[in-house]
């Protein structure tokens, strides 16, 4: 069994890679939106694929885990999502749109299934620690966000292709699913479970708290997944900046949303889940109305930091909440996460719909509605007596 140290450090090592990969990407969506010669909402359409596929990863992933445990899944889902976003790469420079969508959705399927996978692992080792570290875990793939950004909007400016950037992280992704592969634990498990029956895993969709969490962790993905997506395409069209400064915009959202995760530790510890997420989404609010009203260039910027301290917290701490009952942690992470997951399927298209009707930064409006979603449901994700239960038993 490794230790608790060397599992956490594996956790966190895949939420980092996962972050990376995605962000590296769509720092050069405005590279993508030019090479192919698409409009927004064409755009949005494309960037469906992987929406289609985390959507059908998730609603799969619950089952799947319990077949081939956590381990298995998360280091060989980390490599397959590598090469599928290598894939889009080289589908972009070589103009074939559907073959990037098939790269998205092959990318978008497993990273469904080890989303699900990286969080129970994550929520076990909370729990074996005795310490809400789940925001640190998000911390580090907000940090593989800000790195992948950064080196996006690097190769932009050194006009590297976006295929040969895409497959020298796929080479990287997968010699580190190699060494996550020896430092996770076989399976978690809680000390006389009893295994989880099918019925049992369907019947967590007739459960409220579930549903409210996942209503909850859907605002907030809408909250941070609007700006993974169309952040530096709005700056670009929006607020006239030019491609890199796009790219290099979104860098400072992942970094603000970074510093959230990892002062987001002590904060839950003071005051507890229900009004540290009722804070960030205030904060995710102001920062939004500033980025769609602003004019004057700093004004932009610091709502982009506010918006990005704003999306810090609600998926992970949403995370943890599914995570309080151990034995049905699978089944609940997933169903939340699959609810979630409806903000990047209906997200990008409409998104980028509305862009082509009322430009992207009015488009944002249906941001602010969800983060008011994110509001009201706040309160279900308050503390168990479960939460932080020591691990007896890891298999």
């Amino acid at each position: 069994m490794p230790s608790l140290t060397a599992w956490r450090n594996a956790v966190f090592a895949t939420f980092f890679a996962m972050g990376f990969g995605f962000a590296s990407w769509m720092a050069r969506v405005p590279h993508v939106r030019d090479l192919l010669d698409v409009s927004t909402g064409e755009m949005g359409l494309i960037l469906l694929g992987i929406s289609l596929g985390s959507v059908t990863g998730l609603l799969l992933a619950s089952h799947i885990i319990h077949a081939l445990g956590t381990r298995l899944v998360v280091s060989g889902g980390m490599m397959i999502v590598s090469v599928g976003l290598a894939t889009a790469g080289w589908a972009v420079d070589a103009g074939l749109i559907w073959l990037v969508i098939g790269g998205f959705i092959l990318g978008g399927s497993f990273t469904g299934i080890t989303d699900v996978a990286m969080n129970i692992s994550g929520a076990a080792n909370e729990r074996a620690l005795g310490k809400p570290i789940m925001p640190i875990f998000h911390a580090f793939f907000s940090l593989g966000t800000v790195a992948g950004a950064g080196i996006g909007g690097l190769c932009e400016l050194l006009g590297i292709g976006l295929g040969w950037q895409a497959s020298g992280i796929a080479l990287i992704t997968i010699a580190l699913g190699l060494v996550v592969y020896r430092h996770l634990p076989g399976d978690v498990q809680e000390e006389d479970d009893e295994p989880v029956t099918l019925r049992e895993r369907l019947a967590v969709w007739k459960d409220p708290r579930t549903i409210l969490l996942g209503l909850l962790v859907l605002g907030m993905s809408l909250t941070e997944g609007s700006a993974n997506d169309w952040l530096a395409l709005t700056m670009v069209d929006g607020h006239g900046f030019s491609n890199e400064g796009g790219a290099f915009m979104l860098a400072l959202f992942l970094t603000a949303m970074t510093g959230g995760r990892l002062l987001g530790v002590k904060l839950l510890e003071r005051f507890g889940r229900v009004p540290v997420l009722r804070a960030t989404a205030a904060t995710a609010a102001v920062g939004l109305l500033l980025v769609i009203f602003a004019e004057p260039t700093p004004l932009v910027i610091t709502g982009v930091v506010l918006w990005g301290v704003g999306a810090s917290l609600g998926f992970p701490v949403g995370m943890s909440a599914a995570s309080d009952e151990p034995r049905l942690a699978a089944a609940r992470v997933g169903t939340v996460s699959a609810i979630g997951y409806i903000a990047f399927l209906a997200g990008p298209p409409l998104l980028g719909l509305l862009g082509d009707l009322v430009g992207m930064r009015m488009a944002l409006l249906a941001v602010l509605v969800f983060v008011l979603l994110s509001l009201l449901t706040s309160h279900v994700a308050r503390e168990r007596g479960t939460a932080t239960s020591p691990i007896k038993k890891v298999a």
